[in-house]
């Protein structure tokens, strides 16, 4: 059996939204949901229960088991046939939804601040860091999800980026979406051979380059369509810059998928500039995959 699809709540509006797509996720996986609320009080030694001035209900405890009883709830309603289970864990959101990530099949945490942000700060630092650090792909909820529209993917045609395509051929299929493999190039993105090679891009005739890259996102999807036959693909290939195709064509998408770290990635980059733009700008959800070379 596969894991279950994790949400973290803090008891903002945008987690409770983050619940619902989260059901919707382990609905269409037929998994179970795991509502999850990072529990920070006890490490700070303050206490926990009711004011012995203040009603029985009262205290920062039962504040908590109240954020998650209601995220559950919120659950049930969008997606009753849905099994749910739910979690306070001591420790900051960061560790908590990182340790979850590790059984789970999909974490799924909201785009906004949350409770704990910064005035300004356009992502949360959760969503930022599980990205970069979850041990399962992580869906990043930034607005709320149109039900229409396609999957669309970022291919770079890396090694790192396989786990991604894989990733949305089985999103596309669960949803019924058709799946738009979007691949951007400039010659500043593009593999740069040595400067002893004939077929160096300065030494390129017209149009060899963008028959090049063409190639390279057809060989990326190679073998998937008789796999997931009933997925409609559009190749799309267009002479520009990667975040500014992505980010426009996440306006017409119900899910946008990258990897977190591809082609042209420094080494130890966790979180590659594509992923943190889209993360930050796009107009859908955004499913973040890290690739096999990034597992630990």
């Amino acid at each position: 059996m596969s894991g279950p699809v994790v949400v973290g709540v803090d008891g903002s509006a945008s987690s409770l939204a983050a619940v619902e797509v989260a059901a919707r996720e382990a609905r269409l996986r037929g998994a179970a949901l795991r509502v999850v609320h990072a529990f920070l009080w006890p490490a700070l030694h303050v206490p926990l229960g009711p004011s012995p001035l203040g009603p029985p209900d009262g205290g920062l405890r039962n504040l908590a088991d109240r954020v998650v009883a209601e995220a559950v709830a919120r659950a049930r309603t969008a997606e009753p046939d849905v099994e749910i289970g739910q979690v306070v864990v001591s420790g900051e959101p960061l560790t908590v939804l990182e340790a979850q990530s590790r059984a789970a099949e999909l974490v799924v945490v909201v785009g906004s601040r949350g409770m704990g942000g910064f005035v300004g700060l356009l992502l949360g630092s959760t969503a930022v860091h599980l990205a970069a650090h979850g041990a399962c792909p992580v869906l990043v909820v930034r607005e709320e999800p149109r039900p229409d529209g396609p999957v669309v993917l970022g291919v770079d045609g890396s090694a790192a980026g396989r786990k991604a395509v894989d990733f949305a051929f089985a999103e596309a299929f669960l949803r019924g979406a058709p799946l738009v493999a979007l691949h951007a190039w400039t010659t500043w993105n593009a593999p740069m051979p040595a400067p002893s090679d004939p077929s160096a891009p300065y030494a390129n005739p017209p149009g060899t380059r963008a028959g090049t890259e063409e190639r390279l996102s057809a060989e990326a999807l190679a073998g998937r369509r008789e796999h997931l036959p009933g997925v409609a693909v559009e190749h799309r290939v267009v002479h520009g810059g990667t975040r500014e195709a992505l980010i426009e064509a996440s306006g017409s998408a119900q899910l946008l998928v990258v990897g977190a770290r591809g082609r042209g990635g420094f080494t130890g980059l966790l979180l590659g500039s594509v992923s943190q733009a889209v993360l930050h700008h796009a107009r859908c959800p955004v499913a973040v995959v890290r690739g096999a070379d990034e597992d630990r």
